[in-house]
């Protein structure tokens, strides 16, 4: 990364896309593949894709373009996904059973070590072997086992409460899927996942398309 310089939010919400792909092309055994062809594969334009990776330092040689598996392997770096994240899920529903599901069969760096939940009714049941525990216990267990990230997928009313105690226990990060923009301090990064905002927008597109 450039010394000094502070990189877009867009920029980095770009860079898993960017990695997605390099890595369907390390999949296919292609060594190495141009600005222009990356173009062509993801849709940004090349000057795009120079800009970007131009934020992180020189990946390219001209002439020959990027080396797929080097490109890959410092986006990941980039990312951090060169470490491994240990998590909790809070709300065991029909959402966070469904995360917890996704990241079990797809592992890829970030593990849920347990849910947590404040109907007694799936307190003590396993999700692919994932605990559920109560609610009470969030606070101790964050702080005994050492736990990265907090998964938010309660009522918007339970939300803010929940991210107050995960921060409390010493979080570093929290994904939260409640209707509501949470409020924590700065040390703590946060990623809102609204999904009614991605439907509204959908539907903007849809109508859009149609009115042409």
């Amino acid at each position: 990364m450039k010394k000094g310089s502070k990189i877009s939010n867009a920029v980095i919400k770009r860079l898993p896309r960017y990695r997605r792909y390099l890595n369907e092309l390390r999949k296919k055994g292609v060594d190495k593949i141009s600005s222009r062809e990356l173009s062509d594969l993801i849709g940004y334009t090349a000057s795009q894709i120079r800009q970007d990776l131009n934020n992180f330092g020189g990946f390219g040689q001209q002439g020959y373009g990027y080396n797929v598996e080097a490109l890959y392997n410092e986006i990941s770096s980039i990312l951090g996904l060169d470490k491994e994240y240990k998590m909790v899920i809070v709300g065991a529903g029909n959402l966070g059973q469904a995360i917890a599901n996704h990241t079990y069969y797809y592992k890829a760096g970030f593990v849920v070590s347990s849910l947590f939940e404040v109907n007694p009714k799936l307190v003590g049941i396993k999700i692919n072997d994932i605990s559920v525990r109560d609610y009470e216990e969030l606070v101790p267990y964050i702080e005994q086992n050492g736990i990265d990230i907090g998964i938010i997928c309660t009522t918007k009313d339970a939300a803010q409460e929940v991210a107050d105690k995960m921060a409390f226990a010493g979080v570093k990060g929290i994904w939260n899927f409640a209707p509501v923009d949470l409020e924590v301090p700065d040390s703590i990064a946060v990623e809102n996942v609204h999904l009614s905002d991605g439907l509204h927008s959908l539907a903007y597109h849809i109508n859009r398309n149609h009115h042409k």
